[in-house]
Order: structure tokens, then C-alpha cells, then sequence
């Protein structure tokens, strides 16, 4: 028998936790920290525009293949993997 109620704690768990560093660095990096993150330069742009501007995006990818990986693992957990 599967416990569904662990499963979806643990999807809740990770969902919470990609949408804090979502959040941090989208709304954080781009916007309230780039003052601070612009004494800093990365390929000639202040960090915090290049942060705006591509590296979210870099992050985002980087989200992405984890969210999978950890999904996969918490399925095989659970027993609900498609394997």
C-alpha cells in the first residue's frame, strides 16, 4: 500500500523549496539585491544585470533537472515510479 500522504509531503517539500530559490533569484537577484550584486562584474555587466538578464534563466534550467531528478527518486520512494 503507497503512503499518499507521505508522497505528497515530500512533493510539497521539494515544490516549496525550488520556489524559494525561484524566488530568490528571480525577484531577489534581478530586483531587490542587484544594488549590491552590481560591485560585481561578470563578462564586463554588473551582476545584478547579468542576473536579470541570464543567469535566472541558467537557474531555471538548472530547477528544472533537478526537480526531475528528485521526483524520480521520490516516486521510486513511494513506489508510483513509471519505471
Amino acid at each position: 500500500m503507497n503512503d499518499s500522504k507521505g508522497y505528497w509531503a515530500a512533493t510539497l517539500s521539494l515544490l516549496t523549496k525550488i520556489l524559494v530559490v525561484w524566488f530568490l533569484v528571480s525577484y531577489g537577484a534581478g530586483i531587490l539585491f542587484a544594488p549590491a550584486l552590481n560591485s560585481f562584474h561578470l563578462g564586463g555587466y554588473p551582476l545584478g544585470f547579468w542576473f536579470a538578464q541570464q543567469g535566472s534563466i541558467y537557474v531555471f534550467l538548472i530547477l528544472i533537472v533537478y526537480y526531475t531528478k528528485k521526483m524520480g527518486q521520490i516516486d521510486r520512494e513511494f513506489g508510483v515510479s513509471e519505471d
